[in-house]
């Protein structure tokens, strides 16, 4: 697995949080697309949408209300995935295009750390494509285990290990029957981000990857 991130120590997230801000958050990862902005705690947005193919023209209304309300928000979060490749792509640019234009600080938070769920610690589960799947363990908002990538023998032995803890996936998935659907929120992403936590990169921000890119090669002629 290539995660491709930057990753800042403990003492900065930790420094992050340590005063109240403003916080913009956003994620795309899945087919629910949704926006939050925190002041200092508070929630003055939290809006969500649901759309397969067309995140950009339904996400940038949004992010316009919320930049009514607050100006120029100190943080900017952006759920990286695991998920929809393009999706989080979408959310990069336009959060890269927001810090640009309000000075923000840009930061990226595993999505599967904020799922909408009433349980501390879970399992966030998914479908990689090519018969794999991904796997996370979470705990208060933190990702203890993972994003793995692993095959079905792999993701059956790691939930064997973990059968006290709820299975959450963004969509069914029939190799686990007992997986309930849970997807990303970014009230969670804002919340995170203002108490500095699950913060893996900073500024730089790419979607996390499970595999290396794929290239079809053009056929010789």
């Amino acid at each position: 697995m290539a995660a491709h991130l930057v990753v800042e120590p403990h003492g900065t997230a930790v420094q992050m949080g340590a005063e109240p801000m403003t916080v913009l958050a956003m994620d795309t990862s899945t087919t629910r697309g949704s926006v939050a902005l925190l002041d200092g705690g508070r929630v003055l947005l939290d809006e969500a949408f649901t759309s397969d193919r067309s995140h950009g023209s339904l996400l940038i209304p949004v992010l316009q209300r919320a930049l009514e309300l607050v100006g120029k928000p100190d943080v900017i979060a952006v759920g990286l995935g695991p998920g929809s490749y393009a999706g989080v792509r979408i959310a990069i640019a336009t959060a890269m295009g927001l810090g640009m234009a309000t000075g923000a600080r840009l930061v990226g938070i595993p999505s599967v750390a904020s799922l909408e769920t009433g349980a501390n610690a879970y399992l966030a589960v998914g479908d990689a494509r090519r018969d794999t799947f991904y796997f996370t363990r979470v705990e208060d908002g933190e990702c203890m285990e993972g994003p793995l990538l692993l095959d079905e023998a792999g993701l059956l032995a790691r939930l064997a290990q973990w059968e006290e803890l709820p299975v959450l996936v963004p969509e069914p998935l029939a190799v686990v029957p007992r997986a309930m659907v849970a997807l990303p929120r970014a009230t969670g992403l804002a919340r995170l981000a203002a108490a500095g936590r699950s913060v893996v990169a900073v500024g730089e921000l790419e979607p996390l990857y499970l595999r290396e890119p794929h290239i079809t090669q053009p056929k010789a002629r």
